[in-house]
């Protein structure tokens, strides 16, 4: 088995080995600059920067790479100043804020409903200025810019009762993902508390 040697500029080496399999191996290294995953030891999932949502009726993450496949929206302790719910919209070079297919679902003590929404993914059915919201969102790309998303969500604030919030759904863009965001879904209801990021893939 021949290998190639790279030595470092102070010390180590990398060694880079051909399998003992017959026939041509072929490994292509992408255009771009940045770290290599090796399995079991890093990982290809990238952090974003957190962005506070602490005003606006809509806070967006932009810059997203075009090779993304998954993104996970990680939403903390968010709250707004009324009962609107919220949810996640995706974008190309704009959100999309409408064309979605899908339902949540809210279970809040003894009450499971459930009720569909073609604004967004479903985050939170409804809320309330005392409450603070956590969880994910998670998008996944299945081709053609066909992304399917699902989120859970639980009050994490409140402490005169409990909601959950599972939603699914559905949407197509009609150019290449670059952005993601929280709103609120009546578009008038105000973010004041929390931070979201994401993690893309």
């Amino acid at each position: 088995m021949s290998s190639i040697v790279i030595s470092g500029d102070t010390s180590g080496a990398i060694t880079l080995a051909a399998p003992s399999v017959a026939g041509t191996n072929t490994i292509t290294l992408p255009a771009g600059t940045g770290t290599a995953a090796v399995q079991g030891v890093s990982t290809n999932i990238v952090s974003g920067t957190a962005v506070a949502s602490t005003s606006g009726t809509s806070v967006s993450i932009t810059g997203i790479p075009s090779w993304v496949k998954r993104i996970t929206l990680t939403i903390f302790a968010v709250g707004t100043n009324g009962s609107s719910g919220i949810e996640s919209q995706i974008g190309s070079g704009s959100l999309k804020t409408s064309g979605y297919g899908g339902a949540q679902a809210y279970i809040s003590g003894n009450t499971v409903a459930s009720s569909t929404i073609q604004t967004g993914l479903g985050v939170v059915n409804l809320s309330s200025a005392s409450y603070l919201w956590t969880g994910t969102a998670i998008w996944t790309n299945i081709g053609s810019n066909i992304w399917i998303g699902t989120s859970s969500t639980a009050i994490t604030s409140n402490s005169s009762g409990t909601e959950l919030n599972y939603a699914t759904s559905t949407v197509t863009l009609s150019g290449t993902l670059d952005r993601v965001a929280l709103a609120t879904t009546n578009g008038t209801d105000v973010f004041t508390n929390g931070s979201i990021n994401i993690l893309y893939e």
